[in-house]
């Protein structure tokens, strides 16, 4: 046992953990307020290691934003426009084709989409760009839309939540994103975004998604205006659907970004605070194979630490990000793989190259020079052929 532990008041944690036993949200309210930072790292790399070993993961992927316009002003949101601003943007299907078609030429493997609640965008739209991407090509994975978004989907077809999610798949969706998740508490909600699902539709779409037999990930947008005790309650209705549906493949916990939004929130989350979330959502959700470190929201030196705190993923090339950006992250638009291999074996993990349900593809070994060929040529690809896409 580490010495740190032994001498901790968070002793009786750590032997929880190792005893394989589940932690109460008061355990988890206990850690969010300890500055004791190393001890409960420790704990959560421990529970890390018990649940996937060594091994840390990336995707090779690319983000496609299909429109900024949204009917909604959530107060968080740097992203949506109005269809009277002048930096609104709308892509056309072909357009996608064309991004999805340099992606593949690159190695990409999964396709990540979002958008704002369109105002005028009819239904077939997004199942015809479902179509329209996978005749692309069939590897690609389509992970798609917003918990919000299927809800405005279900709202354009005039069909229940079940009926419009069983249309997307037939159309080629292979997962939901986690996006909206936000904070679940209801003050909290009608705070930062008013007017957006509550925390019961959010759960309940990736519940129906789950029941149809769908996985998805989902997230915590933590460092405004909640309480550490909201966090904890976030955190533990996450927990009770994973009980019930086993069809999260992963948590990926998001620092806010303050700027150019309506929330008086003036400096970002601390690296302290955002390595502690971490640390905590791997021990408290132990029904969760996977947590990620986004190195979009933190910058990718704070979430290579975050490898020895619990998160055993870095996300991917996740190339032309546009909503984080918006609000301020000063990160690169875009990661080669070669820098998430090189971060992945500085900590002390082996790289794995995984697909859109944290499945490897591809296990580097133990050389570094095995991957040297690959994945450079894959980094200058994406240099050369995407920096002006």
């Amino acid at each position: 046992m580490n010495f740190l532990v032994q001498q901790s008041g968070l002793r009786d944690l750590y032997d929880k953990v190792a005893a394989g036993e589940r932690i109460s949200e008061a355990d988890a309210l206990r850690l969010l307020e300890s500055k004791d930072i190393n001890t409960v790292g420790a704990i959560a790399d421990l529970a890390r290691q018990k649940k996937v070993g060594n091994r840390a993961s990336y995707i090779l992927n690319r983000y496609l934003n299909y429109s900024n316009y949204c009917i909604l002003s959530c107060q968080f949101c740097s992203f949506a426009r109005k269809k009277r601003d002048a930096d609104g943007f709308q892509l056309s299907v072909e357009e996608m084709a064309q991004k999805a078609r340099e992606a593949l030429a690159i190695g990409i493997t999964e396709l990540h989409i979002v958008g704002g609640l369109h105002p005028s965008l009819p239904f077939d739209y997004y199942t015809g760009m479902l179509r329209t991407l996978r005749g692309v090509d069939a590897r690609l994975q389509l992970k798609c839309f917003t918990a919000i978004e299927i809800l405005h989907l279900a709202w354009l077809a005039k069909k229940s939540v079940p009926e419009t999610l069983a249309e997307l798949k037939a159309a080629g969706l292979d997962s939901l994103t986690g996006g909206g998740a936000e904070i679940f508490r209801k003050e909290v909600r009608s705070a930062i975004a008013k007017g957006k699902e509550s925390a019961e539709e959010y759960l309940d779409v990736h519940r129906t998604w789950h029941r149809m037999g769908g996985r998805s990930t989902c997230t915590m947008l933590f460092g405004h205006v909640e309480t550490l005790a909201d966090r904890v309650d976030h955190l533990r209705q996450l927990r009770e659907l994973q009980d019930e549906t086993h069809g999260f493949t992963g948590f990926i916990p998001l620092p806010y970004q303050p700027e150019d939004n309506d929330i008086p929130v003036k400096t970002t989350p601390t690296g302290f605070d955002t390595l502690r979330t971490i640390a905590v959502s791997r021990i408290y959700l132990d029904n969760f194979e996977h947590i990620t470190a986004y190195w979009v929201g933190m910058g990718l030196k704070l979430a290579q630490v975050a490898l020895s705190y619990g998160a055993d993923d870095l996300h991917g090339t996740i190339i032309e990000e546009h909503i984080f950006h918006m609000a301020g992250a000063s990160s690169p638009q875009q990661q080669t793989e070669a820098a998430l291999i090189k971060a992945i074996r500085e900590a002390g993990r082996t790289p794995v190259q995984r697909n859109t349900f944290y499945e490897p593809i591809k296990v580097w070994d133990e050389t570094p020079s095995a991957e040297s060929e690959s994945a450079a040529k894959r980094s200058k690809l994406l240099d050369g052929n995407l920096a002006t896409a």
